[in-house]
């Protein structure tokens, strides 16, 4: 099966996610999660990309990444999933037996900084979210553990916006609106970010329909704001971009 061209992505933050397929486990035990890593890890030595934020989950993972050119994210996440469902077909023994992911990688792109350090909560909290362990950074497979000193082979780029300091305690909290709406996102396959930041992104691509207004409670029910970050559009994003591929799999 051919896609289309992905166009547009250079300097946009994207978050990506793929699962098993049928949702099956991916990893069953930390020599499996060690593996991706490693794949990843060599993944970025082959096609040097910017990694801001990462989790891996028992049945899928998140990555948020920073690329450079319109090519980067393809062929990254190319090489690492298909490299990573070789090496999981050889290590069980099953070479030959079917896909090990559902289809093709989704990616969205991030509309506002405050979107961004949103979806970095979304990304960082999921093991808390999924009550794998009771603090977010005792999960040992995410970026912010290894932040936290917990070793990986994985590169980590600093952020486009400054990091709260109080980091950990802000993945910590249960913000369930703001949960459900970057599940909506991903559901709707529109970029992450307000209304306004999302017409921004789709001035020149056929997505009218991903962009009608959503459940305005969903909205006017946040919260918690980040005193660090703003609804401006993040720095790398001032061009409008054109991406008639988002709702791709």
């Amino acid at each position: 099966m051919s896609y289309p061209k992905r166009i547009g992505m250079a300097g946009v933050v994207f978050h990506v996610l793929n699962r098993g397929v049928r949702r099956l486990a991916l990893f069953d035990q930390p020599k499996d999660y060690q593996a991706f890593l490693k794949v990843f890890s060599q993944a970025q030595q082959r096609i040097p990309t910017r990694c801001l934020a990462y989790c891996l989950m028992p049945n899928h993972f998140h990555a948020v990444l920073w690329p450079r050119t319109d090519s980067e994210v393809p062929r990254f996440m190319a090489w690492l999933t298909a490299t990573h469902s070789k090496r999981w077909h050889a290590h069980r023994g099953t070479t030959g037996t079917g896909h090990v992911y559902q289809g093709r990688y989704k990616a969205f792109p991030v509309a506002t900084d405050t979107s961004f350090l949103r979806l970095c909560r979304y990304v960082e909290r999921n093991p808390v979210q999924a009550g794998l362990v009771a603090r977010t950074e005792d999960w040992p497979w995410s970026s912010l553990a290894q932040r936290s000193a917990r070793p990986s082979p994985v590169s980590l780029t600093e952020w486009p916006v400054p990091r709260p300091p109080n980091w950990k305690d802000l993945v910590q909290l249960d913000v369930t609106d703001e949960t459900e709406e970057l599940r909506q996102s991903v559901r709707r396959s529109s970029p992450h970010g307000p209304n306004d930041g999302s017409q921004g992104l789709a001035t020149h691509r056929p997505l009218k329909s991903v962009l009608l207004p959503a459940d305005t409670a969903i909205h006017e029910k946040r919260k918690l704001r980040f005193p660090l970050a703003d609804e401006r559009p993040m720095r790398k994003m001032e061009t409008p971009v054109s991406i008639p591929w988002i709702c791709d799999l």
